[in-house]
């Protein structure tokens, strides 16, 4: 809910006040500002003692303020992005390397980056369980304790299958409790600027791009892989000061009565008795249902489109990430000049991501992100080809400036599309469904392209493969929408003129029931008054 300050004043002055009997010391809690975390009971108002519980209405929290603290979270969150998405591309400096450690093929030394881009989306149902019991923030500085032991135990292993366990698992398992809940938090923190923020978060993937390979070579050429996984660890250990900065809002609903909570900050003892004596296995189904979005997948097309689209996508999307590093040392280039290609990717997108994030924000684009989306995909599919023309750094160079644009508008929308098609309340679980989805094709795609490798002797053939699968998602997502689209249309044209006078059938597919209906912005709301003034003309 976004107030003016009209509103915020009205809601002081209705804060109720409790009055007491005789005159006592009591101590003045003052109100937090827009985008903070209320934490006082009204804003002109003394603190009161605990008392027994009671069914006065508890104040209105302040949600989505498109403000305020919020501008810090969206700082926090690009930080947790560039240390955790980014990361499993800085891992293919040291794939060399591993492979001679080892003496492993391509697809063995592949399957660490895979496990750990696999694991971070698909412990998506564990991390809503834990934003559910401890809430965000608590769950983004366990995920960089997590992460960054992980990194700190491969540092000591002695075989491929326990770097699968420490670096692929337990690091890949960090990142995912450290980046969803940093994307779900900034969603509650805006909803009027949600396009502009997506996209500036969004940066922080390409920050660390820009900055991982640069950090990753200098490391390496001192310290060799194991020294590199040790300081790297030590460096993810800073996704717990990010989580620290993302203070939660409270939010209640307008009237609502509730209890104050108990001081120990346990659970209401009703709750907790018919929660133990609900069956272990029935909890357990029901916290899975409610944390994968089953019934979304079910009973909303678009959202079962958009996820099979961008499962599909997800086979070939990262895979020339891992490869292309490798594919140019193999070719003879050094491998400073194969790492700056990584680093020029990660400043095509640090550029190019705010100024999208502004021009999607526009009202013109509201109910486009889908096909703006398909078409910058297609782009980003179509520029796999440019890899087969040569290893040269000048055919690479340009590879990485149409693959780093079309990257930056494909990653600034992804989290815009899927808040366009369900329901901010079930965006967590939404995403948890989809990550899991997203984690099949991630983890045997690249494992695929080393198979593919060891099998041709050629890395040409991993590009076009590529090339193949995210073009095909593409068309798939841009021509199953205009469908949509167009079915939906025609459903509300025959709702407003039914045939023969007769009464119209009612239209259940034209807006599903858990499709997510956006707040309006400014331009929305000036176009409605100048609407109303002409008379609809």
């Amino acid at each position: 809910m976004i107030m003016d300050n009209s509103e915020k004043d009205e809601s002081a002055d209705c804060c109720p006040q409790v009055a007491a009997p005789e005159p006592r010391q009591e101590t003045s809690t003052p109100d937090p500002g827009p985008g903070e975390p209320a934490e006082a009971e009204c804003e002109e108002g003394d603190a009161v003692a605990p008392q027994p519980p009671s069914n006065r209405p508890h104040p209105v929290a302040i949600e989505a303020p498109d403000g305020g603290w919020g501008w810090v979270v969206l700082v926090a969150t690009i930080m947790v992005l560039a240390l955790t998405l980014a990361f499993p591309s800085c891992v293919s400096i040291f794939y060399t390397d591993l492979q001679t450690e080892f003496h492993a093929t391509n697809s063995e030394t592949s399957w660490v980056p895979s496990i750990m881009t696999s694991v971070l989306h698909a412990g998506g149902p564990f991390c809503s369980m834990l934003v559910e019991r401890f809430g965000c923030r608590a769950t983004v500085m366990f995920g960089g304790v997590m992460s960054g032991l992980g990194m700190i135990f491969s540092s000591f292993t002695n075989s491929m299958e326990e770097l699968y366990i420490t670096a692929g698992v337990i690091t890949g398992l960090g990142f995912c409790f450290s980046f969803q809940p940093a994307v779900t938090i900034l969603g509650q923190y805006f909803v009027r600027r949600r396009p502009f923020v997506n996209a500036m978060s969004s940066t922080g993937t390409a920050l660390g791009l820009t900055v991982l390979p640069f950090l990753g070579h200098y490391l390496h050429s001192q310290y060799g892989w194991r020294g590199s996984f040790l300081i790297l660890g030590a460096v993810l250990l800073n996704c717990c000061v990010c989580g620290a900065a993302m203070r939660p809002l409270r939010r209640l609903p307008a009237g609502a009565t509730a209890p104050p909570p108990a001081l120990n900050g346990s659970a209401d003892p009703s709750r907790k008795q018919s929660s133990e004596a609900r069956p272990c296995w029935k909890s357990a189904v029901a916290t899975l249902h409610k944390n994968m979005a089953f019934d979304l997948f079910c009973s909303n097309l678009r959202f079962r489109m958009f996820s099979l689209g961008i499962t599909w996508m997800m086979l070939g999307f990262v895979v020339p990430l891992v490869y292309m590093v490798p594919y140019a040392t193999t070719s003879g280039m050094e491998q400073s000049r194969a790492a700056l290609l990584l680093s020029i990717l990660g400043l095509i997108n640090i550029f190019i991501r705010p100024p999208i994030g502004l021009l999607f924000n526009m009202p013109w684009f509201k109910g486009r992100h889908i096909y703006v989306f398909s078409a910058a995909l297609l782009v980003n599919g179509l520029s796999n080809c440019i890899c087969c023309v040569g290893p040269t750094f000048n055919v690479l160079l340009v590879y990485v400036l149409t693959y780093g644009v079309s990257m930056a508008v494909v990653g600034s929308l992804l989290f815009t599309v899927l808040m366009d098609t369900v329901e901010m309340r079930r965006f967590q679980s939404a995403l948890g469904l989809l990550s899991v989805m997203e984690s099949v094709t991630l983890l045997i795609g690249p494992p695929l392209a080393g198979i593919l490798v060891d099998r041709m002797g050629l890395y040409t053939w991993v590009f076009f493969a590529c090339s193949i699968t995210v073009v095909t998602s593409a068309l798939f997502l841009m021509l199953s929408f205009y469908w949509l689209d167009r079915r939906d249309a025609k459903c509300k044209l025959e709702q407003q003129a039914p045939p023969n006078g007769h009464p119209p059938k009612p239209c259940v597919t034209l807006v599903p029931e858990c499709q997510y209906r956006s707040v309006p912005t400014e331009g929305d709301r000036d176009k409605g008054a100048a609407e109303s003034q002409t008379g609809g003309v």
